[in-house]
């Protein structure tokens, strides 16, 4: 089987796995970052968003082949004790109600607002959009989101 370094929140990690395995269960089940969530399998709903060099990611459509040399972020590491602007708005305006999107929901939101720190509503929700929250927290979500860029601006 084909071994595979990886750069995952700043910390190099050694598996091994077939070359066509989506980087969600390599995450998972062989470095136990249980943050990203299984959603969907094929892309459509960001449970299982992380940030790829900077840019968020469907970990479900990202091959292990494909990641080696990458900078890939899990909400494990997007800070070390959820003090991150994102995580603290999330808290503030009190968004998680099963919890189950909100790790994907928070990657999306923090990587749009690195690159947007000081969005419109539509631009929050626009950047937010592909987001699916099965409680339907869409508003809050949105809330927290200019709450956030407000800490960050």
């Amino acid at each position: 089987m084909p071994t595979f370094t990886l750069k995952i929140n700043n910390k190099s990690h050694t598996v091994e796995a077939d070359m066509d395995t989506p980087l969600l269960w390599v995450l998972r089940d062989q470095i136990d970052l249980v943050g990203t969530k299984y959603g969907c399998g094929i892309g459509q709903c960001g449970a299982c968003n992380i940030h790829v060099n900077g840019n968020v990611m469907r970990s479900c459509l990202l091959q292990v082949s494909q990641a080696e040399g990458m900078d890939i972020t899990t909400i494990e590491g997007l800070s070390e004790n959820g003090d991150h602007p994102v995580q603290k708005a999330w808290k503030e305006v009190d968004v998680p109600q099963c919890g189950y999107c909100q790790a994907g929901q928070i990657m999306t939101a923090s990587a749009f607002l690195n690159n947007n720190p000081s969005p419109s509503e539509l631009e929050i929700r626009n950047a937010m959009n592909g987001n699916i929250c099965r409680c339907a927290a869409y508003n809050s979500i949105e809330e927290a989101v200019k709450v956030a860029s407000k800490k960050i601006s």
